[in-house]
């Protein structure tokens, strides 16, 4: 099975990976947690994001990557069989950025960050240790099995 991934480019940033490399990762991503998923992802300049970050989480800079996990509408029956998984927005300047100050090749903080926030999309958190610690092996599991270094090495996830 593979996720059904809607791709919306919207920045002028050089460093962005190709809808290809993109889909591989979300199913590394999903495919023991939700393989039939529809995900959509939009790449996002700064100014998007520091929006997006300052309507939904107050914060009034631009991030990484944010998850909008998809919320049945009022009327539609709880158990309706939808495979909508959720928004993810990545803002392609802040991702590179990152890359270059922890030291790691951009494509693996690409992957980190779409595999970090399909976790999100999934209800995965780190807002406690017990959360975090959950999360990050998870995400260091699925990057390793790319062929990524584990991220957690010289990430910090400060602006996630």
């Amino acid at each position: 099975m593979s996720v059904s991934m809607d791709c919306q480019l919207v920045s002028a940033n050089p460093d962005t990976p190709q809808p290809e490399q993109m889909q591989r990762w979300l199913d590394a991503a999903l495919k023991d947690l939700r393989p039939d998923a529809e995900v959509v992802v939009r790449i996002v300049d700064e100014a998007e994001s520091r929006e997006l970050n300052r309507q939904y989480r107050h914060i009034n800079r631009p991030t990484n990557v944010l998850s909008f996990p998809f919320e049945i509408p009022a009327g539609m029956p709880a158990d309706a069989e939808l495979d909508l998984l959720g928004d993810l927005v990545v803002c392609a300047p802040v991702v590179a950025t990152e890359a270059v100050q922890q030291g790691k090749p951009v494509d693996a903080h690409w992957a980190h960050m779409l595999v970090h926030g399909a976790l999100h999309l999934c209800g995965y958190d780190h807002q406690n240790e017990q959360q975090a610690s959950e999360m990050e092996a998870l995400e260091t599991d699925i990057l390793t099995g790319l062929g990524y270094a584990a991220p957690y090495e010289t990430d910090s996830l400060a602006s996630a």
